[in-house]
Protein backbone atom coordinates (compact mmCIF):
# COMPACT_ATOMS: atom_id res chain seq x y z
CA UNK A 1 0.00 0.00 0.00
CA UNK A 2 1.33 3.41 -0.97
CA UNK A 3 0.94 6.60 1.03
CA UNK A 4 1.67 10.24 0.29
CA UNK A 5 4.88 11.79 1.58
CA UNK A 6 4.45 15.49 2.33
CA UNK A 7 5.95 17.83 4.89
CA UNK A 8 2.57 19.14 6.21
CA UNK A 9 4.43 21.54 8.48
CA UNK A 10 6.18 18.73 10.41
CA UNK A 11 9.56 19.47 11.96
CA UNK A 12 11.55 16.59 10.42
CA UNK A 13 13.28 16.86 7.05
CA UNK A 14 12.99 14.11 4.40
CA UNK A 15 16.14 12.04 3.98
CA UNK A 16 17.32 13.42 0.68
CA UNK A 17 16.46 17.00 1.63
CA UNK A 18 18.68 16.63 4.68
CA UNK A 19 21.46 15.23 2.51
CA UNK A 20 21.01 18.05 0.00
CA UNK A 21 21.34 20.70 2.68
CA UNK A 22 24.39 19.07 4.22
CA UNK A 23 26.18 18.50 0.91
CA UNK A 24 25.47 22.06 -0.16
CA UNK A 25 26.74 23.68 3.03
CA UNK A 26 29.56 21.43 4.24
CA UNK A 27 32.99 21.64 2.56
CA UNK A 28 33.20 18.17 1.04
CA UNK A 29 36.72 16.79 0.74
CA UNK A 30 36.47 13.00 0.83
CA UNK A 31 34.22 9.95 0.84
CA UNK A 32 33.66 10.39 4.57
CA UNK A 33 32.30 13.87 4.00
CA UNK A 34 29.33 14.65 6.20
CA UNK A 35 31.03 14.29 9.56
CA UNK A 36 30.27 15.53 13.06
CA UNK A 37 31.46 18.77 14.67
CA UNK A 38 33.93 17.00 16.97
CA UNK A 39 35.63 15.36 14.00
CA UNK A 40 35.51 18.44 11.80
CA UNK A 41 37.08 20.46 14.64
CA UNK A 42 40.43 18.75 14.01
CA UNK A 43 40.89 17.81 10.33
CA UNK A 44 44.00 15.87 11.33
CA UNK A 45 41.71 13.37 13.07
CA UNK A 46 39.16 13.27 10.25
CA UNK A 47 39.61 10.17 8.07
CA UNK A 48 38.75 11.02 4.49
CA UNK A 49 39.21 7.66 2.80
CA UNK A 50 40.48 4.15 3.38
CA UNK A 51 41.97 1.88 0.74
CA UNK A 52 43.07 -1.76 1.10
CA UNK A 53 44.00 -4.40 -1.48
CA UNK A 54 46.47 -7.21 -2.14
CA UNK A 55 49.66 -7.07 -4.20
CA UNK A 56 49.98 -8.67 -7.63
CA UNK A 57 52.38 -11.31 -6.29
CA UNK A 58 49.93 -12.30 -3.55
CA UNK A 59 52.43 -11.63 -0.77
CA UNK A 60 51.47 -8.25 0.66
CA UNK A 61 48.51 -6.21 1.82
CA UNK A 62 48.53 -2.56 0.76
CA UNK A 63 46.83 0.02 2.99
CA UNK A 64 46.23 3.75 2.63
CA UNK A 65 44.46 6.23 4.90
CA UNK A 66 43.93 9.85 3.90
CA UNK A 67 43.17 12.62 6.39
CA UNK A 68 41.08 15.67 5.61
CA UNK A 69 43.83 17.79 7.17
CA UNK A 70 47.17 18.46 5.50
CA UNK A 71 49.24 17.43 8.51
CA UNK A 72 49.36 14.76 11.21
CA UNK A 73 48.93 15.39 14.93
CA UNK A 74 51.43 14.19 17.50
CA UNK A 75 48.49 13.81 19.91
CA UNK A 76 46.75 11.14 17.83
CA UNK A 77 47.12 7.48 16.99
CA UNK A 78 46.36 6.42 13.42
CA UNK A 79 45.42 2.76 13.23
CA UNK A 80 44.72 0.17 10.54
CA UNK A 81 42.74 -2.74 11.99
CA UNK A 82 43.12 -5.99 10.02
CA UNK A 83 40.66 -8.66 11.17
CA UNK A 84 41.08 -12.14 9.72
CA UNK A 85 39.09 -15.34 9.40
CA UNK A 86 38.39 -18.25 7.09
CA UNK A 87 35.14 -16.99 5.55
CA UNK A 88 33.25 -13.79 4.80
CA UNK A 89 31.47 -12.30 7.80
CA UNK A 90 33.42 -14.20 10.43
CA UNK A 91 36.79 -13.06 11.80
CA UNK A 92 38.63 -14.57 14.74
CA UNK A 93 41.90 -12.64 14.99
CA UNK A 94 43.05 -9.04 14.70
CA UNK A 95 46.35 -7.35 13.91
CA UNK A 96 46.55 -3.59 14.37
CA UNK A 97 49.11 -1.35 12.71
CA UNK A 98 49.31 1.68 14.99
CA UNK A 99 51.22 4.81 13.95
CA UNK A 100 52.10 8.03 15.72
CA UNK A 101 53.71 11.02 14.01
CA UNK A 102 55.76 13.42 16.13
CA UNK A 103 56.17 17.17 15.70
CA UNK A 104 59.10 16.64 13.35
CA UNK A 105 56.81 14.36 11.30
CA UNK A 106 58.87 11.26 12.12
CA UNK A 107 56.76 8.12 12.48
CA UNK A 108 56.60 5.40 15.11
CA UNK A 109 54.59 2.48 13.73
CA UNK A 110 53.97 -0.91 15.30
CA UNK A 111 52.44 -3.91 13.54
CA UNK A 112 51.07 -5.80 16.53
CA UNK A 113 53.98 -7.45 18.31
CA UNK A 114 55.55 -8.44 14.99
CA UNK A 115 57.60 -5.45 13.82
CA UNK A 116 58.22 -1.71 14.27
CA UNK A 117 59.32 1.22 12.11
CA UNK A 118 60.70 4.48 13.50
CA UNK A 119 62.05 7.48 11.64
CA UNK A 120 61.47 9.69 8.63
CA UNK A 121 58.84 8.17 6.33
CA UNK A 122 58.25 11.23 4.14
CA UNK A 123 60.38 10.02 1.21
CA UNK A 124 58.37 8.43 -1.59
CA UNK A 125 60.27 5.17 -1.04
CA UNK A 126 58.96 5.14 2.51
CA UNK A 127 60.59 3.70 5.62
CA UNK A 128 61.23 -0.03 5.98
CA UNK A 129 60.50 -1.62 9.34
CA UNK A 130 63.17 -3.15 11.57
CA UNK A 131 62.50 -6.73 10.49
CA UNK A 132 61.42 -5.80 6.96
CA UNK A 133 57.84 -6.99 7.48
CA UNK A 134 56.27 -3.70 6.37
CA UNK A 135 57.02 -0.35 4.74
CA UNK A 136 55.38 2.96 5.69
CA UNK A 137 54.98 6.39 4.09
CA UNK A 138 53.59 9.50 5.80
CA UNK A 139 53.16 12.77 3.93
CA UNK A 140 51.11 14.72 1.41
CA UNK A 141 49.73 12.91 -1.64
CA UNK A 142 47.07 13.59 -4.23
CA UNK A 143 43.63 12.42 -3.09
CA UNK A 144 42.62 9.46 -5.30
CA UNK A 145 38.94 9.78 -4.42
CA UNK A 146 36.82 11.34 -7.17
CA UNK A 147 33.19 12.35 -6.95
CA UNK A 148 30.76 14.67 -8.72
CA UNK A 149 29.46 16.24 -5.53
CA UNK A 150 27.47 19.01 -7.21
CA UNK A 151 25.74 16.56 -9.54
CA UNK A 152 24.88 14.35 -6.59
CA UNK A 153 23.47 17.35 -4.73
CA UNK A 154 21.29 18.25 -7.70
CA UNK A 155 20.05 14.66 -8.06
CA UNK A 156 19.15 14.54 -4.38
CA UNK A 157 17.40 17.88 -4.83
CA UNK A 158 15.10 16.42 -7.49
CA UNK A 159 14.26 13.48 -5.20
CA UNK A 160 13.65 15.77 -2.23
CA UNK A 161 11.35 18.05 -4.22
CA UNK A 162 9.34 15.07 -5.47
CA UNK A 163 8.97 13.69 -1.96
CA UNK A 164 7.90 17.00 -0.48
CA UNK A 165 5.37 17.55 -3.26
CA UNK A 166 3.67 14.28 -2.42
CA UNK A 167 5.35 11.27 -4.01
CA UNK A 168 3.78 8.07 -2.74
CA UNK A 169 5.89 5.79 -0.55
CA UNK A 170 5.22 2.14 0.19
CA UNK A 171 5.02 0.58 3.65
CA UNK A 172 8.78 -0.11 3.58
CA UNK A 173 9.54 3.60 3.07
CA UNK A 174 10.50 3.45 -0.63
CA UNK A 175 9.29 6.44 -2.70
CA UNK A 176 7.53 5.85 -6.02
CA UNK A 177 9.21 8.41 -8.27
CA UNK A 178 7.64 8.93 -11.67
CA UNK A 179 9.44 8.19 -14.93
CA UNK A 180 10.24 11.86 -15.54
CA UNK A 181 11.55 12.27 -12.00
CA UNK A 182 13.78 9.20 -12.31
CA UNK A 183 15.11 10.45 -15.62
CA UNK A 184 15.85 13.84 -14.07
CA UNK A 185 17.60 12.29 -11.06
CA UNK A 186 19.90 10.19 -13.25
CA UNK A 187 20.53 13.06 -15.66
CA UNK A 188 21.40 15.54 -12.90
CA UNK A 189 23.75 12.96 -11.37
CA UNK A 190 25.81 12.80 -14.55
CA UNK A 191 26.39 16.55 -14.86
CA UNK A 192 27.78 19.50 -12.93
CA UNK A 193 25.75 22.70 -13.09
CA UNK A 194 24.13 21.37 -16.26
CA UNK A 195 27.46 20.83 -18.03
CA UNK A 196 30.07 18.06 -18.14
CA UNK A 197 30.64 16.31 -14.83
CA UNK A 198 33.51 17.65 -12.71
CA UNK A 199 35.43 16.10 -9.86
CA UNK A 200 34.80 18.30 -6.83
CA UNK A 201 38.00 17.02 -5.21
CA UNK A 202 40.40 17.78 -8.06
CA UNK A 203 43.77 18.92 -6.71
CA UNK A 204 43.06 18.03 -3.07
CA UNK A 205 46.24 16.92 -1.26
CA UNK A 206 45.51 15.31 2.13
CA UNK A 207 48.00 13.99 4.65
CA UNK A 208 48.31 10.31 3.76
CA UNK A 209 49.48 7.29 5.71
CA UNK A 210 50.44 4.34 3.51
CA UNK A 211 51.56 0.87 4.61
CA UNK A 212 52.56 -2.24 2.66
CA UNK A 213 52.75 -5.28 4.96
CA UNK A 214 53.48 -8.99 4.56
CA UNK A 215 50.21 -10.90 4.40
CA UNK A 216 51.57 -13.55 6.73
CA UNK A 217 51.93 -10.88 9.40
CA UNK A 218 48.22 -10.01 9.37
CA UNK A 219 46.29 -13.17 8.40
CA UNK A 220 46.57 -15.09 11.68
CA UNK A 221 42.89 -16.06 11.61
CA UNK A 222 42.62 -16.93 7.94
CA UNK A 223 42.90 -15.53 4.44
CA UNK A 224 39.63 -13.55 4.50
CA UNK A 225 40.49 -10.08 5.78
CA UNK A 226 38.30 -7.22 7.01
CA UNK A 227 39.98 -3.82 7.24
CA UNK A 228 38.91 -0.64 9.02
CA UNK A 229 40.73 2.45 10.25
CA UNK A 230 40.50 4.72 13.29
CA UNK A 231 41.96 7.87 14.77
CA UNK A 232 42.16 8.17 18.55
CA UNK A 233 43.40 10.51 21.25
CA UNK A 234 44.41 8.40 24.22
CA UNK A 235 41.56 6.00 24.93
CA UNK A 236 39.05 8.11 23.00
CA UNK A 237 38.28 6.98 19.46
CA UNK A 238 37.49 10.05 17.36
CA UNK A 239 36.77 8.76 13.88
CA UNK A 240 36.51 5.48 12.03
CA UNK A 241 36.00 4.34 8.47
CA UNK A 242 35.61 1.20 6.41
CA UNK A 243 33.64 1.52 3.19
CA UNK A 244 33.13 4.93 1.58
CA UNK A 245 30.00 6.89 2.59
CA UNK A 246 28.46 4.28 4.89
CA UNK A 247 28.80 6.08 8.22
CA UNK A 248 27.72 9.50 7.03
CA UNK A 249 25.42 8.92 4.06
CA UNK A 250 23.22 6.35 5.78
CA UNK A 251 22.82 7.75 9.28
CA UNK A 252 20.66 10.54 10.66
CA UNK A 253 18.93 11.30 7.40
CA UNK A 254 15.48 11.61 8.99
CA UNK A 255 16.67 13.60 11.99
CA UNK A 256 17.43 17.22 12.66
CA UNK A 257 21.09 18.22 12.71
CA UNK A 258 21.51 17.88 16.48
CA UNK A 259 20.06 14.37 16.60
CA UNK A 260 22.00 13.39 13.49
CA UNK A 261 25.27 14.59 14.99
CA UNK A 262 24.69 12.59 18.18
CA UNK A 263 23.98 9.47 16.15
CA UNK A 264 27.12 9.89 14.05
CA UNK A 265 29.22 10.64 17.13
CA UNK A 266 28.16 7.25 18.51
CA UNK A 267 28.96 5.63 15.19
CA UNK A 268 32.44 7.18 15.04
CA UNK A 269 33.23 5.88 18.53
CA UNK A 270 31.79 2.41 17.87
CA UNK A 271 33.35 -0.68 16.30
CA UNK A 272 32.12 -3.14 13.68
CA UNK A 273 31.27 -5.52 16.51
CA UNK A 274 28.88 -2.96 18.03
CA UNK A 275 27.31 -1.79 14.78
CA UNK A 276 23.93 -3.47 15.22
CA UNK A 277 22.37 -0.44 16.92
CA UNK A 278 22.62 1.50 13.64
CA UNK A 279 20.73 -1.03 11.52
CA UNK A 280 17.21 0.48 11.98
CA UNK A 281 18.41 3.97 11.00
CA UNK A 282 20.24 2.65 7.95
CA UNK A 283 17.09 0.84 6.82
CA UNK A 284 15.28 4.18 6.53
CA UNK A 285 17.83 5.72 4.19
CA UNK A 286 18.28 2.54 2.17
CA UNK A 287 14.56 2.71 1.43
CA UNK A 288 15.03 6.11 -0.21
CA UNK A 289 17.99 4.95 -2.29
CA UNK A 290 15.96 1.97 -3.47
CA UNK A 291 13.52 4.29 -5.23
CA UNK A 292 16.06 6.24 -7.28
CA UNK A 293 15.71 3.94 -10.30
CA UNK A 294 11.91 3.98 -10.18
CA UNK A 295 11.61 0.43 -8.82
CA UNK A 296 11.13 -0.49 -5.18
CA UNK A 297 12.49 -3.80 -3.96
CA UNK A 298 15.35 -4.29 -6.42
CA UNK A 299 18.10 -3.02 -4.11
CA UNK A 300 20.85 -5.51 -3.25
CA UNK A 301 19.47 -8.05 -0.74
CA UNK A 302 16.08 -6.30 -0.60
CA UNK A 303 13.12 -8.59 0.00
CA UNK A 304 10.70 -7.26 -2.58
CA UNK A 305 7.82 -9.20 -1.07
CA UNK A 306 8.17 -7.59 2.36
CA UNK A 307 6.01 -4.51 2.92
CA UNK A 308 7.86 -3.11 5.95
CA UNK A 309 11.23 -1.48 6.69
CA UNK A 310 12.59 -4.98 7.37
CA UNK A 311 12.80 -5.28 3.59
CA UNK A 312 16.18 -3.55 3.94
CA UNK A 313 17.43 -5.26 7.08
CA UNK A 314 19.78 -7.71 5.33
CA UNK A 315 21.70 -4.96 3.52
CA UNK A 316 21.65 -2.65 6.55
CA UNK A 317 23.14 -5.48 8.63
CA UNK A 318 25.90 -6.03 6.07
CA UNK A 319 26.70 -2.32 5.88
CA UNK A 320 26.63 -1.74 9.64
CA UNK A 321 29.66 -4.04 9.83
CA UNK A 322 31.62 -1.28 8.16
CA UNK A 323 34.79 -3.01 7.00
CA UNK A 324 36.54 -3.43 3.65
CA UNK A 325 36.49 -7.19 2.97
CA UNK A 326 39.44 -8.72 1.14
CA UNK A 327 39.97 -12.22 -0.18
CA UNK A 328 43.75 -12.33 0.22
CA UNK A 329 43.96 -15.57 -1.76
CA UNK A 330 43.20 -13.43 -4.83
CA UNK A 331 45.66 -10.94 -6.26
CA UNK A 332 43.46 -9.58 -9.04
CA UNK A 333 41.91 -6.40 -7.62
CA UNK A 334 39.94 -3.43 -8.90
CA UNK A 335 36.35 -4.58 -8.31
CA UNK A 336 34.88 -2.82 -5.28
CA UNK A 337 32.40 -4.89 -3.22
CA UNK A 338 33.36 -8.08 -5.07
CA UNK A 339 33.83 -10.17 -1.92
CA UNK A 340 30.35 -9.22 -0.69
CA UNK A 341 28.78 -9.92 -4.08
CA UNK A 342 30.47 -13.32 -4.28
CA UNK A 343 29.30 -14.22 -0.78
CA UNK A 344 25.81 -12.79 -0.36
CA UNK A 345 24.65 -12.46 -3.97
CA UNK A 346 26.28 -15.76 -5.00
CA UNK A 347 27.97 -14.09 -7.95
CA UNK A 348 30.70 -16.58 -8.83
CA UNK A 349 32.22 -14.20 -11.38
CA UNK A 350 33.38 -12.01 -8.46
CA UNK A 351 35.32 -14.77 -6.72
CA UNK A 352 38.47 -14.13 -8.74
CA UNK A 353 38.83 -10.60 -7.35
CA UNK A 354 40.42 -9.57 -4.06
CA UNK A 355 37.74 -7.01 -3.20
CA UNK A 356 38.75 -4.21 -0.84
CA UNK A 357 39.29 -0.89 -2.55
CA UNK A 358 42.20 0.22 -4.74
CA UNK A 359 43.05 3.90 -5.39
CA UNK A 360 41.59 3.60 -8.90
CA UNK A 361 38.22 1.98 -8.07
CA UNK A 362 35.08 3.90 -9.03
CA UNK A 363 33.70 2.82 -5.68
CA UNK A 364 31.03 5.51 -5.39
CA UNK A 365 29.23 4.53 -8.60
CA UNK A 366 29.29 0.86 -7.56
CA UNK A 367 28.01 1.68 -4.09
CA UNK A 368 25.13 3.82 -5.29
CA UNK A 369 24.18 1.37 -8.05
CA UNK A 370 23.93 -1.49 -5.54
CA UNK A 371 21.83 0.66 -3.20
CA UNK A 372 19.47 1.66 -5.99
CA UNK A 373 19.44 -1.12 -8.57
CA UNK A 374 20.99 -4.12 -6.86
CA UNK A 375 23.81 -4.37 -9.39
CA UNK A 376 27.31 -2.92 -9.68
CA UNK A 377 26.53 -0.64 -12.63
CA UNK A 378 23.67 1.72 -13.39
CA UNK A 379 24.16 4.92 -11.37
CA UNK A 380 26.85 7.07 -12.98
CA UNK A 381 27.98 10.47 -11.66
CA UNK A 382 29.88 11.20 -14.88
CA UNK A 383 33.33 11.17 -13.23
CA UNK A 384 35.04 7.89 -14.07
CA UNK A 385 38.63 8.54 -12.99
CA UNK A 386 40.85 10.90 -11.05
CA UNK A 387 42.86 13.61 -12.79
CA UNK A 388 46.09 12.01 -11.57
CA UNK A 389 47.33 8.50 -12.24
CA UNK A 390 47.55 6.37 -9.11
CA UNK A 391 49.16 2.95 -8.85
CA UNK A 392 48.02 -0.36 -7.42
CA UNK A 393 51.55 -1.75 -7.47
CA UNK A 394 54.15 1.01 -7.02
CA UNK A 395 54.64 2.28 -3.46
CA UNK A 396 53.34 4.66 -2.10
CA UNK A 397 50.54 4.11 -4.65
CA UNK A 398 48.92 7.56 -4.34
CA UNK A 399 50.17 10.13 -6.85
CA UNK A 400 52.51 12.90 -5.72
CA UNK A 401 50.79 16.22 -5.00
Amino acid sequence: MMQKFTDRGRSFRPAMLTATILVATHPTFAADHLDTPSVIADPRADIGDLFAWTSYDGRRLHLAMTLVGHTFSDQLEYTFHIDSGKRFGQTVATTSIVCRVDKSQAVDCKAGDIDVAKGDASNAKGLESRDKRFRVFAGLRDDPFYNNVKGTRDAYGVAAAAMISGSAVDAAGCPAFGASEVASILEKWRHTDGGPAKNFLAGWTPASLVVSVDLQAVNKGGTMLAVWATTARGQTQIDRMGRPLTGNALLGSFSDEEVSDRLKERYNSATPATGAEFIPEMQKTLAIYDGFDGHCGDQLLADGKTQSPSRYRALATLLADDRLWINSEASLCGEFFSVELAAVAHDDSMMIFCGGRTPNDDAIDVYRSLLSMGKAKGIDDGVDRDERQHSSSEFPFLAAP
